[in-house]
């Protein structure tokens, strides 16, 4: 993990570094005391470049000046203004940040300066920066000379105090530990994570304080998670449930988010094709995500009492598989139809929604999943579906999202909807017709939840980038974690 830390401007005549990135908001930047000293630096190529390459220190735009003098290897100007906005934002700063940090291969440290006007946002930039530079590379046993490089980033801005920064980093930093864990879980593959070694991962999130509580088939059993474990049925490894508790509220009633650990997915007897099976073991994105953010809210001792659930299964083909047609019974007493057994997420999700409910009367409930391609169809990977019971716990999501560049998008719900999913021979099938997928299975969902407060975030576009972004690799992208940071602040006890 990429470190970081803070310091003033420093003298560039005096102090010298491998790389320098100077990241800049719109075209002031041009009248700004640390660009004018780059540029002498560079003898004026600095100027040279920003000329020919038309930059306006608008995002995504970015000039690279590779060894422009004797004792400086690379300088990039990077810039943070977007269309349409006068005043920076954190998003963009993040985006910033992670540019700028993604340009400095080859080197061991680099330094990120901001120019005077968008100082205040050190803390944002350095996020970026981290984020930017994850890799998954557990199971490489020879890397290129690229791979081996950056370990340190240094943010420097005007400000003589760096106070502010350094407590404001401190819940980034925990934050950014949240995501690099769910990274790493949704990244490993299905031969090493699987129900067991996932809640073994799990328990060992003791240390940061966090209460983890287990429970095995047969406990599960006589609960009566009939849905649950009639989708582990047909695998060799054996489903868990995993409660996680962080208890920093007081005698607030907790805030329960909910998570899909499907650890991979064949689709069971209704099997997927081969094409793109091997993505499915990231089928388990939504119990990393909560794991995640359960991690996140410990390191950084948030003021709040959280409960996250997963239910760890994996879905296999054997003859021991759960086959189309089968009934099951769930632990809400409702018997379920189940029409295709590659519809398996929200049968796990069926019982630890009213498990959840039941057991700890929870203020609200956000779950999430991986749960349907119609999602993907509908947004891409841009947003994650979002629905919800609750119209002020749909706003609040979205706006949290907004504020950490983490999009959500509101889909309708409603009875017409919910009919499709009458079965003629138990209480619900858990598939409808083909037409609104997704909304299908937030209404099967949304039959488990009672009364309670609850969203449902379809995450299966987001939680797997087709490409890198400038926050990330290819691959997992941890999407979720901040979201749901930022959404439950505004639930912590004031001091």
């Amino acid at each position: 993990m990429l470190n970081i830390s803070f310091k003033a401007l420093p003298d560039f005549s005096k102090e010298q570094f491998q790389a320098v990135a100077l990241i800049c908001h719109g075209s002031s930047f041009l009248q700004d005391e640390t660009y004018s000293v780059l540029d002498k630096l560079t003898d004026g190529a600095l100027g040279r470049a920003v000329k020919f390459k038309n930059f306006k220190g608008e995002a995504g735009q970015k000039v690279t000046l590779i060894a422009p003098n004797a004792s400086l290897s690379l300088l990039v100007l990077v810039g943070a203004a977007e269309k349409g906005s006068a005043s920076a934002t954190s998003v963009a700063l993040e985006k910033a940040g992670g540019i700028a940090a993604k340009a400095f291969d080859h080197v061991e440290e680099g330094l990120i300066a901001l120019t005077a006007d968008i100082s205040s946002f050190a803390p944002e930039v350095a996020l970026g920066a981290r984020l930017a530079r994850y890799s998954f590379d557990l199971y490489k046993t020879q890397k290129k000379e690229a791979e081996i490089g950056l370990k340190s980033v240094i943010v420097a801005s005007n400000l003589q105090k760096n106070d502010d920064h350094q407590n404001r980093w401190k819940a980034l930093d925990a934050v950014s530990h949240g995501v690099f864990l769910t990274r790493d879980l949704v990244s490993e593959p299905a031969n090493v994570l699987n129900p067991e070694t996932f809640s073994s991962r799990i328990e060992a999130l003791k240390e940061l304080g966090l209460e983890v509580e287990v429970l095995d088939e047969e406990e599960m059993t006589k609960l009566g998670f009939g849905a649950l474990l009639g989708v582990a049925q047909g695998s060799a490894n054996r489903p868990r449930t995993v409660i996680v508790r962080h208890n920093g509220g007081g005698e607030e009633a907790p805030l329960a988010f909910i998570g899909k650990g499907v650890t991979f997915d064949s689709g069971g007897i209704s099997i997927k094709p081969a094409a793109g099976m091997d993505e499915m073991k990231m089928d388990m994105g939504g119990a990393a995500t909560v794991i995640g953010l359960m991690s996140a809210l410990a390191r950084r001792k948030a003021a709040v009492n959280a409960i996250g659930v997963v239910g760890l299964v994996e879905n296999m083909v054997s003859d021991r598989a759960q086959r189309p047609g089968d009934i099951v019974k769930s632990y809400s007493g409702q018997t379920i139809e189940v029409l295709n057994t590659d519809a398996e997420g929200r049968l796990v999700l069926a019982d630890i929604l009213s498990y959840t409910k039941d057991r700890f009367a929870p203020k609200l409930m956000v779950d999430l999943a991986t749960l349907t391609g119609a999602i993907v169809v509908s947004l891409g990977e841009e947003n994650a579906g979002l629905f919800s019971n609750n119209d002020n716990l749909a706003l609040a999501i979205t706006q949290a999202g907004q504020q950490v560049g983490e999009g959500v998008w509101r889909m309708p719900m409603g009875e017409a909807y919910n009919r499709e999913l009458d079965s003629p021979i138990a209480d619900v099938k858990n598939i409808g017709g083909r037409a609104g997928g997704a909304i299908l299975a937030a209404e099967f969902l949304k039959r488990f939840v009672g009364d309670t407060d609850w969203a449902h975030l379809d995450i299966a576009g987001t939680a797997w980038r087709s490409k890198a972004s400038s926050l990330g690799p290819k691959g997992a992208s941890g999407f979720g974690v901040r979201l749901l940071d930022c959404f439950i602040q505004s639930y912590e006890v004031k001091s």
